[in-house]
């Protein structure tokens, strides 16, 4: 499969009209239905063969020496067969090899990212803003059960003792912050700049009429606290979908290109709150219900 892209730094300054454009992208290898891994694991199958040592290859392709081997075992798990294989003794404490499918597997990945960077600019060449549409398809046809798919830009990455906090800024501004594991932050190669996606499920999502002061964030422990206007109100037997778009960081009212973040919150609840189409309200969540993900 392929990603192509503009890079973080592109799209992050896409509205610049003087700044030139390029067309990049990525390759990944599938097994069956699951992602068996993209550049990044594919660099660390080609260290740990150049190395013979997975403490050397993870140091070479900057992973930690626990997250290139929760990367191995994934790789092992989703080829249903051993791709690096643990050697017991020696006088270092024995070695790591490859497998011979896990060779041919990586010549096959650098034959189609060959193929792969020939087709980028050949289409780059052809079709007029091809970089930001390829993208674009790439995100919308992303299957999740979340209800909430909302893309933007990594705009903070605090380091915590156990896990990190991941900052996201959106299209129009507002943030989101997911606190993740080291080893996720590191993986999804999380850095200030970065696109990445967060997925929040309707039913994590909370909603409080606006009846505060405009820009006062509510004294609540949740993290995410986004704040918009009623689009829609969608009632069934028991629960509701209520869909809201959200301000600009600003604090500009929301329009039709505006962000929608959606909730299931009980039909009782939209009476009693006055849930209706145009009336004020504000989401909220905590940041452990943020799942972030990234295009590779």
């Amino acid at each position: 499969m392929s990603d192509p892209r503009p890079s973080p730094a592109q799209s992050a300054s896409s509205g610049n009209s003087t700044a030139p454009l390029e067309l990049g992208g990525s390759v990944w290898l599938r097994a069956g239905q699951q992602t068996l891994g993209g550049a990044a694991r594919i660099a660390l199958l080609a260290a740990i063969r150049d190395t013979g040592s997975i403490t050397s290859a993870a140091k070479a392709v900057g992973m930690s020496y626990k997250a290139a081997w929760d990367a191995v075992d994934v790789m092992n798990n989703l080829a249903g067969e051993p791709l690096v294989m643990r050697a017991v003794g020696g006088k270092g404490g024995g070695g790591t090899t490859l497998t011979p499918r896990a060779h041919r597997l990586i010549e096959t990945f650098d034959a189609v990212e060959r193929e792969h960077r020939k087709f980028i600019e050949r289409a780059s060449a052809a079709i007029e803003h091809f970089a930001g549409d390829w993208a674009l398809i790439g995100r919308i046809g992303m299957k999740t059960s979340a209800r909430n798919q909302l893309y933007g830009i990594v705009s903070r990455v605090k380091r915590g003792s156990v896990n990190d906090e991941i900052t996201l800024a959106l299209p129009g501004g507002q943030p989101i912050v997911a606190v993740v594991t080291h080893e996720s932050t590191e993986t999804l190669g999380l850095a200030v700049g970065a696109p990445a996606f967060a997925l929040v499920k309707a039913s994590w999502v909370m909603l409080v009429a606006d009846d505060t002061d405009a820009g006062q964030p509510l004294r609540l422990s949740a993290r995410n606290q986004l704040r918009g206007v009623v689009t829609q109100v969608t009632r069934g037997a028991v629960n509701a979908e209520v869909s809201l778009a959200l301000d600009s960081a600003e604090g500009g009212s929301p329009d039709l290109n505006s962000t929608v973040i959606t909730a299931i919150v009980t039909n009782e609840s939209v009476d009693t709150l006055g849930l209706a189409q145009g009336t004020r309200a504000t989401a909220v969540f905590k940041a452990s219900s943020v799942i972030l993900g990234t295009a590779d």
